[in-house]
C-alpha cells in the first residue's frame, strides 16, 4: 500500500506500529463499524494522514492529552503512537472502546481508554484536547472546556462546515481561534482554539 506523505514524516518504528493498527482495524471492521467499508483503500489518506497533520500543531508536545469521541482511534490513538504523548481516549460506544483497547495492546501506545460519554468522564484537565467528526462546534466546546487545562489548546478536525460552525459558536462562546486549512482535504479545516468560555447572558 502506498502511504501518504504525512505518514512518511514519522519514524520507521512509528510507521510499523501504525501499520499494525491499520491491519487490526481492517480485521475488526468486518464486524464492528469503525470506518466506512469503502474507506479500506484510502485508510491512510482519509484517516491516518488526516490525524498526523496535527503533529506540527502539537509542538511543543504536551505532557498529556485527551481525545473526545475517539471512534476508531482518529486522531488520538494515531497521535499517541506517533509522539509518545499519553492520551486519554473517550469513546462511549462499548464495541469501539473494545477495539481501542485491543489496538493499544498490540501497538503499545501510551493510552487509556474510557468507555463513557465525555460529560461523565472523570479525567484531570489536559493541555491539549483533540477531536474529529464528533459534534458541531458549540456542543464540542461544551464537552472540551471542562477538560482543558488553563493555557491549553483544542485541535479540532472539521469539514466544509467549519466556518458556519464558528459563526454559530460565536453567539455562545468567547474564544481565541485560528482556522488552518487541512492538508488532506481542500474543503476541510483544523480549528486551533484556546481560552474558551461561555458567553454570559445579558441581565
Amino acid at each position: 500500500m502506498k502511504h501518504c506523505l504525512a505518514s512518511d514524516r514519522v519514524s520507521r518504528e512509528t510507521r510499523a506500529a501504525i501499520e499494525t493498527f491499520a491491519d487490526l482495524l481492517i480485521r475488526w471492521n468486518r464486524t464492528v463499524n469503525l470506518v466506512a467499508a469503502a474507506d479500506k483503500a484510502v485508510l491512510w489518506d482519509r484517516h491516518i494522514a488526516d490525524s498526523l497533520q496535527l503533529l506540527a500543531l502539537m509542538r511543543p508536545f504536551p505532557g498529556h492529552a485527551i481525545d473526545l469521541g475517539s471512534g476508531a482511534g482518529f486522531p488520538g490513538l494515531i497521535l499517541a503512537i506517533a509522539t509518545g504523548v499519553p492520551f486519554d481516549l473517550i469513546e462511549a460506544d462499548q464495541r469501539k472502546a473494545a477495539f481501542l483497547r485491543e489496538a493499544v495492546r498490540v501497538t503499545g501506545a501510551p493510552v487509556r481508554v474510557h468507555a463513557v460519554r465525555a460529560e461523565a468522564a472523570r479525567i484531570s484537565p489536559a493541555p491539549l484536547i483533540t477531536a474529529r467528526a464528533v459534534a458541531p462546534l458549540p456542543k464540542l466546546l461544551g464537552l472540551a472546556a471542562p477538560l482543558l487545562a488553563a493555557g491549553g489548546q483544542c485541535l479540532f478536525l472539521k469539514g466544509a462546515g467549519a466556518r458556519a460552525e464558528l459563526t454559530e459558536a460565536a453567539g455562545q462562546w468567547h474564544m481565541r481561534v485560528e482556522c488552518i486549512p487541512s492538508r488532506t482535504s481542500p474543503d476541510a479545516s483544523i480549528l486551533r482554539i484556546s481560552d474558551p468560555s461561555r458567553v454570559t447572558p445579558a441581565a
